[in-house]
């Protein structure tokens, strides 16, 4: 074994990824079953999802830019995380719609602002083995598998007012994981062969990042309804949670053979396959909700919609940003992708899903997804992806 791989923390950084995303299993599938608990209406229900979401649009940035002007990303991501914990407290008190708007937007700036310094700090303990990026990665999605198949057995028990105690249990948890975790020895990146706004002016960097929003507003539906729609058609709370993890069983197999993948395929091939299945997804969702066999399929999908693509897309920036803009090409990422799309994705559902229903609503996020797909269109080699990906900044 070499001297890197024996110092590489691979346990660590997979338990902490494992409690990390047990956070997301409690929250993702859930908080609109508790929304709902509390009175609030589909529309109500997406824009306090949007809320949630559109912290993730500035404050990635925001701390980014930190880290990389300070390198210390495990204290940030420590200090970040009691913030969150801090300001989730306040959904505790009760003060109506206003306050949980206001409590969700701080306790988000915080949150969401941590997933791109994780990603970020754990490439700067690969930089030398990147392709085990997945095989780190899918103890986060065991971590969300365990925590969505748990609540929804307790759910079905004690109902979604409790749900609150379990997310708060659930970032201690967290907080007390970050400390095992610290900044890599020889983090000490280059200076930028080129500054940030030069990289971002390539096209095909514009192009993945639109591809990205796309993407991900596309999960709209399924991200702020998915739980209420299975809800409607008398899906018992585990067997809401059973087909969340189903879709994240799906995840884990991509995660292990992906390093297979990205020897085997473009990034462009792989991300264009991954937007074509969401559109396929989507369609199947909005039609056969009563169909359990479509539904599984469906869930199925979620390899390629979320496995395929997000590791694909974590590996394009890798090569896009050199060592130096690491953190600031994830928060990037998480902040016009996932922020940005996702915040994008939960407005215009909270205000589709009333007027022309799920079939509509799901319908126009198969069409997003086609639209990303369009852009991710083969091209001449010379306008690809890859071309600019590998270029001055790759790195094995």
């Amino acid at each position: 074994m070499s001297h890197r791989e024996s110092t590489l923390p691979y346990w660590r950084l997979s338990g902490f990824y494992f409690i990390w995303a047990a956070v997301i299993g409690v929250l993702m599938p859930y908080w609109s079953l508790y929304l709902q608990h509390l009175g609030y209406d589909a529309r109500s229900i997406g824009l306090l999802m949007a809320t949630l979401a559109a912290t993730q649009v500035m404050a990635p940035f925001l701390w980014g830019y930190l880290a990389d002007r300070c390198g210390r990303r495990a204290g940030l991501i420590r200090a970040g995380l009691w913030l969150a914990l801090l300001c989730f407290g306040g959904v505790f008190i009760d003060g109506g719609g206003a306050w949980l708007a206001l409590v969700m937007f701080g306790f988000g700036c915080f949150w969401n602002a941590m997933a791109p310094q994780l990603e970020a700090l754990t490439l700067g303990h690969l930089r030398h083995q990147p392709g085990r990026y997945s095989q780190i990665r899918l103890w986060g999605s065991i971590g969300f598998i365990a925590s969505v198949l748990l609540l929804g057995a307790l759910l079905d028990r004690t109902g979604p007012a409790l749900l609150p105690a379990f997310v708060a249990a659930s970032l201690t948890l967290t907080l007390l994981a970050s400390y095992s975790v610290g900044d890599p020895v020889d983090d000490v990146p280059p200076k930028p062969a080129l500054p940030l706004l030069a990289v971002l002016k390539q096209p095909t960097v514009l192009i993945f990042f639109a591809t990205g929003l796309l993407m991900h507003a596309s999960h709209g539906p399924y991200n702020t309804f998915y739980s209420l729609y299975l809800r409607e058609h008398e899906y018992s709370s585990l067997s809401i949670g059973l087909l969340w993890s189903l879709g994240t069983f799906a995840e884990v197999g991509v995660f292990l053979l992906m390093h297979r993948c990205l020897a085997r395929f473009t990034l462009s091939t792989l991300l264009l396959f991954s937007l074509l299945a969401a559109a396929v997804r989507w369609c199947l969702i909005g039609a056969f909700p009563d169909q359990l066999a479509v539904l599984i399929v469906a869930q199925c999908l979620h390899a390629a919609t979320f496995g395929s693509f997000h590791a694909a897309a974590i590996e394009s920036i890798r090569r896009h940003f050199q060592p130096s803009l690491a953190g600031q090409g994830q928060a990037l990422y998480y902040s016009v992708c996932i922020g940005a799309g996702t915040c994008l994705g939960a407005i215009y559902s909270g205000l589709l899903w009333p007027l022309v229903g799920a079939f509509g609503t799901f319908l126009v996020a198969s069409l997003l997804a086609l639209t990303g797909a369009w852009l991710y269109r083969p091209r001449r080699p010379a306008d690809s992806t890859d071309a600019c990906a590998g270029g001055a900044f790759e790195q094995h």
